[in-house]
């Protein structure tokens, strides 16, 4: 599905050599809600999949910290088509571990290196825009996001379990 995409302040506009990452707006809504109700997606995320109204809820607060941090999370589309692809950024994680990077996108897009390339821009601009240390949690059998976080330079530091699984820890440190 082809869609269009806001040009946000540049600071904020993150290209790669095959994605542009754009912060979210309410224009976004409708891809959102689709991405995060889809449990191939979003099963393995915190807190799962999500309502209409969460996502709603959440939209809100990307964009009010986006306008608080200067840093958040994108909505990820191909550059040359205009594809929505999924999500990647930066979030604060509600458990206190600090802020983290976090990457979801489509099915479709596996094994086309877009998580890579989205995530490790969404690092680089972290560390920019002064964070010194970003984290990153994966579940210990989902190999192909923790083969994501070690290709972009993140390491192994700690473990925890949450709802019966074992979760990864990465860290990168600027």
């Amino acid at each position: 599905m082809r869609h269009a995409y806001p040009v946000p302040l540049p600071a904020r506009l993150v290209r790669t050599e095959r994605l542009t990452l754009v912060p979210p707006g309410r224009e976004n809504l409708p891809d959102l809600i689709r991405l995060k109700a889809d449990a191939r997606v979003f099963e393995l995320m915190l807190h799962g999949t999500r309502s209409e109204a969460r996502v709603r809820e959440e939209l809100e607060d990307d964009i009010d910290f986006w306008a608080v941090r200067g840093y958040g999370t994108w909505c990820v589309f191909h550059t040359e088509t205009g594809e929505f692809l999924g999500i990647a950024g930066l979030m604060e994680r509600p458990d206190g571990r600090g802020v983290a990077m976090r990457f979801a996108l489509w099915p479709e897009c596996r094994g086309k290196g877009y998580a890579r390339e989205a995530a490790k821009a969404g690092l680089e601009f972290g560390h920019r825009a002064g964070l010194a240390r970003i984290i990153a949690v994966a579940w210990e059998e989902n190999q192909a996001s923790r083969h994501v976080l070690q290709d972009i330079g993140m390491a192994e530091c700690d473990t925890f379990e949450h709802r019966g699984r074992r979760m990864l820890v990465f860290e990168s440190k600027a």
